[in-house]
């Protein structure tokens, strides 16, 4: 576990968060089995959130086969699902792709509002979707929306910043979708607008953290720069479920 670092906001020292950092380890299950429970498709011991509000499932424990065998009542023979943190899968269970992320958790960060950010709603979800498209900050999906806050800077009218809330372990909230139109860059929008939705997340009192992929030098540059620091590596996994449920032995 990483060691708990005195978090500072415009001066005044923030109390860390009583769950502490191990509820990072399994972000994503910690928001479905806590804040998301709302938005949880649940079978047990394993979870996800809608197919168009966040393409991501967890389990309570990925060295559980019932874990597995609960994702794969959840899911359904064949089914390709995208999982995190997980190192091994069952051998039942194939894997299709992958990549690795890194999670950095504010211990240093400027928070504060940006006047001229717009809170979004429904309304604007295919502005986001354009610039999402344009930028590829991370997926964004039709109700991804409906996870956080989500605020945006406009430029005669037409969006052209954004980032916004994902998931909520208990005590934390993940800043995401952080992205600039590439005409608009080396303008600090970005910045800005990471402050912002770090201000909103420690006014009810929870820590801002983030993703980033592991090969996104130049993002995790930025994040550390001004106040993340890099917590741990943990690999992503694409895969898919057995072909059948006798297969994965649960008949």
């Amino acid at each position: 576990m990483a060691q708990q670092t005195d978090i500072r906001a415009g001066g005044a020292s923030l109390k860390p968060s009583t769950h502490g950092t191990s509820v990072l380890d399994n972000a994503v299950w910690a928001a479905l089995d806590g804040p998301h429970a709302h938005l949880a498709e649940r079978v047990g011991r394993a979870a996800r959130y809608p197919d168009d509000v966040y393409a991501f499932a967890a389990l309570a424990d990925p060295r559980d086969p019932a874990a597995w065998a609960d994702l794969l009542t959840l899911v359904g023979p064949g089914t390709t699902v995208r999982i995190k943190p997980v190192e091994t899968v069952p051998e039942e269970w194939e894997v299709i792709g992958g990549g690795v992320g890194v999670q950095l958790v504010d211990t240093a960060l400027r928070a504060e509002p940006a006047p001229e950010a717009v809170r979004l709603g429904p309304d604007d979800v295919p502005e986001i979707l354009d610039l999402v498209a344009r930028t590829r900050p991370g997926p964004f999906l039709e109700r991804t929306i409906e996870l956080g806050t989500y605020l945006g800077i406009r430029d005669e009218g037409r969006l052209i910043a954004l980032a916004g809330e994902r998931v909520r372990p208990p005590g934390w909230t993940e800043i995401s979708a952080v992205c600039t139109d590439p005409a608009h860059r080396g303008r600090g929008l970005a910045t800005r607008l990471v402050r912002a939705v770090a201000a909103g997340i420690r006014e009810r009192g929870d820590i801002p953290f983030l993703h980033a992929a592991a090969d996104n030098t130049n993002a995790i540059r930025l994040y550390e720069s001004i106040g993340f620091t890099l917590r741990r590596r943990s690999p992503v996994l694409l895969v898919r479920s057995p072909g059948t449920f006798r297969e994965a032995g649960a008949l």
